[in-house]
């Protein structure tokens, strides 16, 4: 099994440990080639100012690492690429390090700083990459060699996935790929890869197949008498949290969500589930973390008037929990201050209303200015959720809402948020009917993600705290 924490963990420590060697050698370097000869007597001994920079620079340059996108999917690194992204961001994290860190440094002449900035520049480089080398030969030799691989599974059971199976298996190095079985399209159709492989089940039940098997890669390997499936094929395995590639004949079906790709030659098509760039997604991530930690220090005193307030405003617990659905269709548990007496669903799920009598007068304050949410804060420090995306639903609702919007779906390709566009512009839903109008504003949403965009919910969502104008 794959252990993607465990490989990225590698990066990161060889990161930190090539960037404080760096700097090290970097300071030392500019004591006694650019200070000794303008000062006489430099004191090479260790120093508060070098202890300072040796520990807390690596740290920036590994959250520079994280932001730009290169922890992601550690064992799809190639040693090209690693090559293109160190010399990328070692250009551009040493720029930054120069004229903030250095610039102002004591020199003899300009011709100084441009030594300077060259030697950061490749010391840097050369400690960062050949570490970052050795860890991705060695993964791509272990994959290779077949130690470790993606579970995979095929979708079709044709010549084509047979043809495939047979190219991959009879080269001399793995692929990487360990083969699971096939799940075939139609119930009552005939399969020539039965021959080799197993057949799992059936495309109806595609989602527990792929819990079950653990699978890391589906490949889709329609054949031409199937190629109207090749829409309801997508649309199941999509908003899943799984890699998923095309042999390329139906090409012409994509709108452009694939990236080219190949396997010893074969060509591939990927779908993405990509919504933002690496680096985006990467920072709206670290917004959620560091602003969640702010929002939960700062709030404490926030905290215990409303843990108060509920206490004397009704008997029953202080926090309300249940079960959501969060990206890919993950349930988790959402937290909230209880708004409304105990039991109060005790006849089965039901959305509340202005009028509904469940709702007590501080549960009504709350809702109002939105602060029975704030529990929620812990829900998006440990990554099930986000300050900003779609509100999270209960599956009864999510099973009655895609009935008459099958759109819905689509909002399960991102983390659910505390706040939302939906939200902002529409309210609390009554109803399924309300929540599928409700539903167009969370599309928009997903369509138009950014960091700006999610700065803007967020300043309507305080300026809704403050007027207590929350629907």
């Amino acid at each position: 099994m794959l252990k993607n924490k465990s490989q990225t963990l590698k990066y990161i420590i060889s990161d930190y440990i090539a960037a404080m060697l760096a700097w090290i050698l970097f300071y030392y370097y500019r004591k006694y080639i650019i200070e000794y000869p303008i000062f006489g007597e430099i004191d090479f001994g260790l120093n508060i100012r070098l202890l300072i920079g040796a520990a807390v620079i690596p740290l920036l340059w590994i959250l520079f690492y994280y932001l730009s996108g290169q922890y992601r999917d550690p064992y799809y690194r190639s040693r090209l690429q690693e090559l293109g992204q160190t010399i990328t961001t070692t250009l551009i994290g040493s720029t930054i390090l120069f004229f903030v860190v250095i610039l102002d440094d004591y020199i003899g002449s300009y011709k100084d700083y441009y030594t300077s900035y060259f030697i950061l520049i490749s010391i840097h480089f050369t400690a960062t990459y050949f570490p970052r080398l050795f860890i991705t030969a060695n993964m791509i030799k272990r994959l290779r060699s077949g130690k470790i691989g993606f579970n995979t599974i095929f979708i079709g059971g044709g010549t084509k996935t047979l043809d495939f199976y047979n190219t991959i298996t009879s080269k001399y190095r793995s692929s990487g790929h360990i083969i699971k079985g096939f799940v075939a399209i139609h119930e009552n159709s005939t399969y020539q890869a039965v021959e080799k492989l197993q057949k799992l089940g059936y495309l109806k039940d595609i989602r527990k197949i792929i819990i079950d098997n653990n699978i890391h890669e589906v490949i889709i390997a329609s054949e031409s008498r199937e190629q109207q499936s090749i829409e309801q094929i997508i649309a199941k395995v999509e908003f899943m949290d799984v890699k998923i590639r095309l042999i390329p004949d139906m090409y012409n079906i994509l709108t452009g969500r694939h990236v080219t790709s190949s396997l010893y030659g074969s060509p591939l098509l990927e779908i993405s589930h990509e919504l933002l760039p690496a680096w985006q997604e990467n920072t709206k991530r670290f917004i959620d973390v560091a602003g969640s930690l702010i929002a939960i220090v700062v709030g404490i005193p926030l905290y215990i008037c409303m843990a108060i307030g509920v206490k004397l405003s009704s008997k029953g617990p202080i926090l309300y929990s249940h079960e959501r659905i969060g990206k890919f269709g993950k349930p988790f548990k959402i937290y909230k201050f209880r708004s409304m007496v105990v039991d109060a669903e005790k006849n089965g799920p039901a959305l509340s209303s202005e009028t509904d009598t469940r709702v007590t007068p501080f549960g009504r304050f709350m809702r109002k200015s939105r602060l029975d949410e704030i529990p929620q804060f812990f829900n998006v420090l440990v990554g099930d959720m986000s300050l900003v995306g779609p509100r999270p639903e209960r599956q009864f609702f999510i099973e009655q809402i895609v009935l008459k919007a099958p759109l819905y779906k689509h909002l399960l390709r991102v983390r659910p948020g505390i706040t939302s566009w939906g939200q902002v512009k529409y309210g609390y839903a009554e109803n399924v009917d309300q929540m599928v109008e409700r539903l167009r504003y969370d599309l928009i949403y997903i369509e138009s993600m950014s960091i700006y965009f999610d700065i803007k919910i967020m300043i309507y969502t305080i300026k809704t705290v403050f007027e207590g104008s929350g629907k």
